[in-house]
């Protein structure tokens, strides 16, 4: 079995994960709860196989009392990554002092919502059309999601992170598909207009059933 280390990105993993966000987002712009963000300038956390590839990398930034994950992706399935690459996020977040860890993905996504639960986060909230307020913008997303699926609405899910635990639910969580914690919408390097993340050409790629890996 591969083993998969997670470690903070380097300045030479910068090519390897700018390509992996134009495979999953369309570039390094995305927009997420009403914000834009660029996923170069946040922290990120990349996982690597034991042949030194890219397995994974994950984006995320301290938001007051949580750690948010901007972004979750992962190069193939079946590698592990996307649950080591959580369970690092958490570690960082517990370091930082940080009492939730948190992350937000759209109605239609159902094997994001079963991966995230299975490993310790509940919803806790609903943005009724923020994809809509999104599609005003740009017209092209679709209105219908995954396993055709109304498209309408982000999700929020976050864990609670008790001072105490010392073990987190993603070390004993049993093997189920990884899924991206968002369905992001990625902008364009030169405008602030969302583009359509959920469209077959920029959310399909032949090798993911998602966006991520299974662990």
């Amino acid at each position: 079995m591969t083993s998969i280390e997670v470690r903070a990105a380097r300045p030479d993993d910068r090519a390897d994960v700018a390509t992996l966000h134009h495979r999953e987002w369309g570039g390094p712009y995305v927009v997420v709860h009403d914000t834009r963000y660029d996923l170069r300038e946040l922290p990120t956390l990349v996982a690597v196989d034991d042949a030194g590839e890219l397995a994974g990398a994950l984006v995320h930034r301290l938001d007051g009392d949580g750690l948010e994950v901007v972004s979750l992706a992962a190069t193939r399935p079946g590698s592990g990554a996307g649950t080591a690459l959580l369970a690092a996020a958490e570690a960082v977040a517990r370091a930082a002092g940080a009492a939730r860890l948190w992350l937000v993905t759209t109605n239609d996504n159902l094997s994001a919502l079963r991966f995230y639960q299975r490993r310790g986060l509940r919803l806790v909230g609903v943005d009724a059309g923020a994809v809509d307020r999104a599609r005003a913008v740009k017209p092209s997303i679709p209105w219908v999601g995954e396993d055709d699926i109304p498209l309408h609405d982000e999700l929020r899910l976050e864990r609670r992170l008790s001072p105490t635990q010392d073990e987190s639910p993603t070390r004993h969580a049993p093997p189920v598909q990884d899924a991206s914690p968002t369905r992001v919408v990625p902008t364009n390097q030169d405008t602030h207009a969302p583009q359509d993340t959920h469209a077959p050409q920029d959310t399909r790629p032949a090798q993911e059933s998602l966006s991520s890996t299974s662990s």
